[in-house]
């Protein structure tokens, strides 16, 4: 773990210098100069109280790089079509994924076998009319409407407009959800 690094970059970027922390977490210059180079390795109540004093939460510390926030530009998002369906993936990878699908008039998924995977998902409809159907619920969706489900039950969406239905889908999931559709 490289929680001095972190520290010094938080401090830095608060334009903190050393010896107003020094003064404002109680710790000596030289402690917290050995944090920041990560020659030591400081007890959780030190980080509490470092946390407290550059105000960030203690958890954000702790967090490896990859949990770190990720970003996706628009001009790098993966795409994909499937069957006239437009795929545009605005998450990169991890448990949380979202996505924005764009159907033609009487396009479905899960009509003609059903569809299934482990995790949960919400739906908002962004433009379009769509048929939202799981075991005995059904729906008609328009443009503003959401609807979630768990996603192990099988579940069709089949766009009934007259026009292309786009849906912002967000899907929750432990399983490797590349692929998904």
């Amino acid at each position: 773990m490289d929680i001095g690094t972190k520290i010094r970059n938080i401090r830095k970027r608060k334009k903190i210098t050393i010896a107003q922390m020094c003064e404002g977490t109680g710790l000596s210059k030289g402690f917290i100069s050995n944090i920041e180079n990560n020659n030591t390795s400081p007890s959780i109540n030190t980080l509490n109280n470092i946390a407290e004093f550059l105000k960030v939460p203690l958890p954000y510390l702790l967090l490896e790089k990859k949990q770190h926030m990720r970003v996706v530009r628009k001009n790098e998002r993966r795409t994909s079509s499937l069957n006239h369906l437009n795929i545009e993936y605005i998450t990169s990878k991890g448990p949380l994924r979202m996505m924005i699908v764009e159907s033609p008039p009487g396009f479905a998924i899960g009509e003609e076998e059903p569809h299934a995977h482990e995790g949960e998902e919400v739906h908002l409809v962004l433009e379009g009319r769509v048929l939202a159907e799981q075991g005995e619920d059904s729906i008609i969706a328009e443009q503003g409407d959401s609807f979630s489900w768990n996603a192990s039950v099988p579940h069709m969406v089949k766009n009934i407009g007259d026009t292309k239905s786009v849906i912002l889908i967000a899907i929750h999931s432990d399983t490797n959800l590349d692929d998904l559709l």
